[in-house]
């Protein structure tokens, strides 16, 4: 009787240690693991990068492939050109809403806000001079030197240029766009917004357009102006519309038109990421209060908490770990 009671005592300890290596095993399994590729906006790439660092240490089997620039030309890169991705973070949600959904992604996150500022510092002509009332007056001066990203590549390009158009009507200067326009050559315009900072930082151009968070990342000086125009605040979106951008569409020749809204930055995983299980793991980082969406606050960038969708259906489509981190809104 004692024999058989060890042999069953001996058998309850094999199953209890083969039970334990077999969930060690699944454990091991789950984790995420392998090269996790993340396109996203040039204004991003600071936060993201702190984001990189923290998830890695978290998710050490994880290699983050990051990839920063203008939202609409990584958004084309995908839909295009074909590069694998898994995530698509940009400036503009709405990219993500032209581009991607629905053929390649499923759903858009807003996550996000912003607004633009004038950057400048010491060294800029006329710095000591320049004001929320008289910006404009020197932008178009003769020998200040200006710029902004590309419309057609950068979400930041064609805000750029909203907010000029949306100065003139709240100043209510006929003619005010076309004046600073002028004074802005074909060479100022460059790839992204963050190619302006090094610019700025080596006396090579006095004034360059970029989002307000972009601007305390790197220790720039910077103008805010009237929430009428610098495009942070939703309340104003009625008012942001009356700005109308055209830039390049997705086909050769044919042209469409951006309309001014408040900033707001949108996130997806891209249908076929190479690396869903990695992906999901990282979203659900960066829509975590207390993760990213906290990295972005302590870097200049308000985030939205809780993040958003737009209906009750999108948030169904979101893979279910994500789905308490949003609201529908």
């Amino acid at each position: 009787m004692m024999r058989c009671k060890n042999v069953m005592k001996k058998a309850g300890m094999v199953i209890m240690v083969l039970t334990s290596l077999v969930l060690m095993a699944f454990s091991i399994q789950a984790e995420p693991q392998g090269d996790l590729i993340i396109f996203h906006a040039g204004s991003l790439a600071v936060p993201f990068e702190e984001m990189e660092k923290q998830f890695e240490a978290k998710y050490p089997q994880v290699n983050i492939l990051r990839e920063g620039g203008g939202s609409t030309n990584l958004a084309r890169m995908i839909s295009e050109v074909g590069k694998p991705a898994d995530i698509m973070a940009s400036a503009d949600y709405i990219v993500i809403d032209k581009i991607l959904v629905p053929d390649y992604a499923a759903w858009n996150v807003r996550f996000a806000t912003n607004q633009l500022v004038l950057c400048y510092t010491d060294q800029s002509e006329y710095a000591s001079e320049l004001t929320v009332d008289n910006w404009y007056d020197i932008l178009a001066r003769e020998g200040v030197v200006w710029g902004h990203s590309d419309p057609n590549l950068d979400p930041c390009g064609y805000r750029s240029l909203m907010v000029l158009q949306l100065a003139e009507k709240h100043y209510n200067i006929p003619g005010l766009y076309d004046k600073i326009i002028a004074n802005r050559p074909q060479e100022n315009i460059r790839t992204k917004s963050v190619d302006l900072v090094s610019l700025l930082k080596t006396g090579n151009m006095d004034y360059a357009w970029e989002y307000q968070s972009v601007a305390v990342q790197h220790g720039l000086k910077y103008l805010v102006l009237p929430d009428q125009i610098n495009l942070g605040n939703y309340e104003y979106d009625d008012f942001y519309k009356q700005a109308v951008v055209e830039v390049a569409g997705s086909e050769p020749g044919a042209k469409i038109q951006q309309i001014g809204q408040s900033v707001t930055y949108g996130v997806t995983m891209l249908r076929e990421a190479p690396n869903p299980e990695a992906a999901i793991a990282f979203l659900q980082f960066l829509m975590d209060p207390e993760g990213g969406l906290k990295i972005l606050k302590d870097q200049g960038q308000p985030p939205f908490i809780p993040c958003r969708v737009p209906t009750q259906e999108m948030k169904a489509e979101l893979p279910e770990v994500l789905q308490s981190l949003v609201e529908v809104k």
